[in-house]
């Protein structure tokens, strides 16, 4: 059954141009079909009064870790994607390192299914390096990606040296998205700082150094080959400045909002929760990204959602886990900084639609104009809320920005051309679908 038609009036449209339309937006099909300062009702539709909003393409997240298969615990694919739908996020590209890792055709298709099943919002997913699984990488559809973990992973999908990675990057034409960090150098700061259970000094053993080393490896292996290579959360200055001078036309880059607007001082103030991999970065790291992303350097913004149960992250350090979510909050925290006139609205919507749309070749997604998909969030960038735990989708019931007053909160999120969130209720019956990623 088709869906029905559906009409949002008198919203403050963000155009592709960056400036702004009051007017209406009809969809059909799921799909955009026009938009305009009125349009005339001619049939029966489903009305939204949208006075007093602003209207932007659905949020696309490039990196999440939402845990299912193995680890539902601490989130799964249907609590994940209802976080999703409430923080205006409409799709989503999600990691391997599940239990059973992401490795093969058969791994790929089992989360696919799953995600057909219980996701509210559209998915994608990664394909996990490995030393040995170079036909998997080559071979396996549909996927956004090749995932490799350079560092801060174990197992399998470590693949930490040049004389492993070299054969990936040199095969297929497929996109590498690394997580950097030298895992040698961590392994001898572990020793090096042994016993210290300060969680502050997660930041001192997997220093910017870390970061720095397997960047540059990457560029250097990306430049051998020319191969597409995206760097996920960035998290240095140092990194930065060295994109500012040596970034190929090739390769992309991104940072999270926790690397923008958190640093080591948040140690002292939530502990452990704070902890991540890329680890937060001296104050000083925070404003050098955010000129990085005003200027191009770094590309577009991803959360990199990676939650952890607070008995877990109740550990002593460094027996507990790195990661936080952050699907529900990115928007806001990004619209509350655009409202202090640190961006703009549109940039922030190019970081985090449209930009990501055209590094992952996701078609018509990204923009509001006719013809592409009718993702679309509703936000209220007149109204300030807290973030509040127990308002919270994620299952794992926390945030590392509770208390923080933020604007843009979404009101009502559109996948596909339904409502899956209006104004704090789930429609839990809505499913999303399966990204394509053009060659």
């Amino acid at each position: 059954m088709p869906n029905e038609p559906l009409l949002i009036r008198q919203a403050r449209i963000l155009q592709p141009s960056g400036e702004f339309l009051l007017g209406d937006v009809l969809i059909r099909n799921g799909k955009i079909v026009e938009v305009a300062s009125q349009i005339l009702d001619r049939d029966t539709i489903n009305i939204i009064d949208a006075t007093g909003l602003t209207l932007l393409p659905g949020v696309i997240d490039p990196q999440v870790h939402f845990r299912e298969p193995g680890l539902e615990h601490k989130e799964d694919l249907f609590t994940a994607s209802c976080a999703c739908a409430k923080g205006g996020v409409t799709s989503f590209l999600e990691m391997p390192n599940t239990k059973p890792l992401t490795t093969t055709q058969s791994t790929l298709n089992d989360k696919l299914q799953r995600a057909k099943n219980k996701s509210l919002v559209n998915y994608g997913f990664f394909i996990g390096a490995t030393p040995e699984n170079l036909p998997d990488l080559i071979e396996a559809n549909p996927t956004c990606g090749i995932k490799i973990f350079m560092g801060s992973s174990h197992g399998a999908l470590l693949v930490p040296v040049e004389e492993q990675l070299d054969p990936i990057f040199a095969r297929g034409r497929r996109l590498i998205a690394v997580h950097a960090e030298d895992q040698a150098r961590i392994i001898e700061r572990r020793k090096l700082f042994a016993g210290i259970h300060d969680p502050a000094i997660h930041s001192q053993i997997q220093d910017e150094q870390v970061a720095l080393n397997a960047t540059k490896l990457a560029l250097k292996l990306s430049k051998k080959y020319e191969r597409r290579l995206h760097i996920l959360h960035l998290s240095t200055g140092i990194e930065a400045e060295l994109l500012r001078e040596d970034k190929p036309s090739w390769v992309t880059a991104e940072v999270t909002p926790q690397h923008l607007l958190l640093n080591t001082d948040a140690y002292d103030k939530i502990g452990t929760l704070a902890q991540m991999n890329p680890p937060l970065r001296s104050p000083e790291n925070n404003q050098i990204l955010w000129q990085a992303l005003l200027d191009g350097v770094i590309d577009f913004i991803a959360t990199d959602h990676a939650p952890h149960t607070l008995e877990e992250k109740a550990q002593q350090y460094p027996n507990s886990p790195s990661g936080m979510p952050g699907v529900e909050t990115s928007l806001p925290l990004m619209l509350t900084e655009a409202m202090k006139g640190k961006c703009t609205v549109a940039q922030v919507s190019t970081w985090m639609s449209s930009a990501v749309a055209k590094a992952y070749k996701i078609p018509n997604k990204g923009l509001i104009t006719a013809g592409y998909d009718a993702d679309l969030v509703l936000v209220d960038l007149n109204t300030y809320h807290p973030v509040i735990r127990e308002e919270l989708q994620t299952k794992c019931g926390w945030s590392p920005f509770e208390g923080w007053n933020l604007t843009g909160w979404p009101v009502i999120t559109i996948v596909n051309g339904e409502i899956v969130y209006q104004r704090g209720q789930l429609y839990l019956e809505k499913r999303g679908k399966a990204l394509t990623f053009e060659e």
